[in-house]
């Protein structure tokens, strides 16, 4: 019991007739022919042409191995081998156009309940079609006894009787239930599809929700929806609807991984929410669902067997299919320049590794595909400055924010690294656009005085000033006139000798 997905048919019988028919033979069981399926044997039948049959069936029939509803009252009900070809749109038994809230309510009922095992259903919704399509013209005499079975109509008030007085009460009370129910949930049924008013992003999964509303607006529910995604994976375990739980193909609860097409339910207020996770640049979600046709067809008879009138049958089940659509855009991915510089030149600095983080400093950055970008030790990913300082990361998810921190110091600036509280720079990735960062390093401080010592001293490279004061300047000047003297006076004991 339950909604149907049936797809349409081109040819052969579908699983639904229209009308569920009484039999006019007089012997006390059916045709062998004749397969019943679900439904009620009543007891008597309405009188036509003069007799009163001893029985009469409200329920289905099985006509090529599918149950079916049928049409018209007291005709000849069909054998299981019963051929037919497509007629026109349903009329009634008189050849006029049913009323449009009729007609909706024929194709509603035939969706939903087209394929009941219940026999309560099945003996109201024969009763319920005959009534619509075989009901007695006002100011004609349609239900005089002695009609024959093409003329005679439908006495709704006889049958409600005769199923109670057989104990059949049951089907006699879901006849209103199923009138109410079709009322409310006749078509025309509009379906949409609503997408996440923000952008996407690759690997990361964001609610879709599915709505099915009947003429009125009010949502539908138990409608099996199924659908299809592009560039993208539904997470069947994420769908949602109020008082339904997802199931597997042997009936039980239990989750399944994620797939392109899988087939939900809607909920009580005919909504159902899903998971989609775009793999690609342009996600899509299409969605398709039976719904109640405006207007009932009919299928003729190919052979009147007998030569007396067969019942008609329903062409499409009573049934159409809506198709709808959505589709979202995934975020750009934006990337990432770094350029290492000398604090005091401000001039690039190669060969330094920085490491590739959130906003907290920790954990890793995540790209585009939705992954973090972690390096081959599992850790944020460290990137490598080249000749001119600079360093580029490209396919980061945006927005996002981000960090670059020092691994270590290079060298010519390890004095002013703090492995604590390396250098640093954040921002936000913005979607297509590239987010430029800058971190600066000291360099070591060149020493100004040399060590005392008899061992010599490495110098570090760099500009050495040497500055004198006024009396230091004096005392070079004496010291300089004495060291004349002393070479002078040594080279005339040279001479002399």
């Amino acid at each position: 019991m339950g909604w149907s997905l049936r797809p349409k048919a081109v040819t052969g019988l579908l699983a639904t007739c229209l009308l569920g028919a009484l039999s006019v033979a007089v012997a006390p069981t059916a045709s062998a022919a004749t397969q019943e399926g679900v439904g009620y044997e009543i007891t008597p039948g309405q009188p036509v042409g003069g007799v009163t049959p001893k029985r009469g069936w409200l329920g289905s029939y099985v006509v090529g191995g599918k149950q079916v509803f049928c049409v018209s009252f007291q005709l000849k009900a069909p054998d299981t081998g019963e051929k037919y070809k497509p007629g026109d749109e349903l009329r009634d038994k008189w050849g006029q156009a049913l009323p449009a809230d009729k007609a909706a309510n024929i194709s509603y009922l035939l969706l939903r309940y087209g394929d009941t095992k219940n026999n309560d259903e099945a003996a109201a919704l024969a009763h319920l079609l005959h009534s619509w399509t075989s009901a007695p013209r006002e100011g004609k005499n349609d239900l005089d006894p002695g009609l024959p079975p093409e003329k005679i109509g439908y006495d709704a008030p006889r049958h409600l009787k005769t199923l109670r007085d057989n104990g059949h009460a049951a089907a006699a009370d879901a006849a209103d239930k199923l009138t109410k129910e079709a009322e409310a949930n006749r078509g025309p049924w509009t379906a949409t599809i609503a997408a996440p008013s923000t952008e996407q992003h690759i690997g990361t999964p964001a609610a879709w929700t599915i709505t099915v509303k009947n003429s009125q607006g009010t949502g539908i529910p138990d409608v099996p929806v199924k659908l299809a995604a592009t560039d993208a994976s539904v997470d069947e375990a994420g769908a949602k609807a109020t008082g339904t739980e997802q199931q597997d193909k042997a009936g039980n609860a239990s989750p399944q991984a994620a797939t392109k097409d899988v087939t939900v339910k809607t909920g009580k207020d005919g909504t159902v929410t899903v998971k989609l996770t775009p793999s690609g640049e342009h996600p899509q979600l299409a969605g398709s669902l039976s719904a109640p046709a405006d207007r009932p067809y009919v299928q003729f008879p190919v052979t009147q067997g007998s030569g007396l009138a067969t019942q008609n049958v329903v062409s499409t089940g009573g049934e159409k299919e809506l198709k709808v659509q959505g589709a979202v855009n995934v975020a750009k991915p934006g990337q990432l320049q770094v350029t290492k510089t000398d604090k005091k030149t401000g001039k690039g600095i190669a060969g330094a590794q920085l490491r590739i983080t959130g906003k907290d400093k920790s954990a890793a950055a995540t790209g585009q595909d939705g992954k973090p970008l972690n390096g081959p030790d599992g850790k944020p990913v460290v990137v490598t400055t080249d000749g001119s300082g600079v360093a580029t990361v490209e396919k980061i998810q945006a927005p996002q924010d981000i960090c670059v921190v020092e691994v270590s110091a290079p060298p010519g600036y390890t004095n002013a690294f703090d492995p604590a509280n390396p250098p640093s720079a954040c921002g936000s990735v913005k979607s297509g656009e590239t987010l430029a960062l800058s971190v600066v390093n000291v360099p070591n401080e060149v020493p100004h005085a040399i060590p005392a010592g008899d061992k010599p001293v490495a110098m570090a490279q760099g500009t050495v000033e040497t500055q004198y004061s006024t009396p230091g300047l004096i005392g070079l000047g004496v010291l300089a006139l004495l060291g004349s003297a002393l070479v002078g006076i040594a080279a005339r004991r040279a001479s002399r000798r």
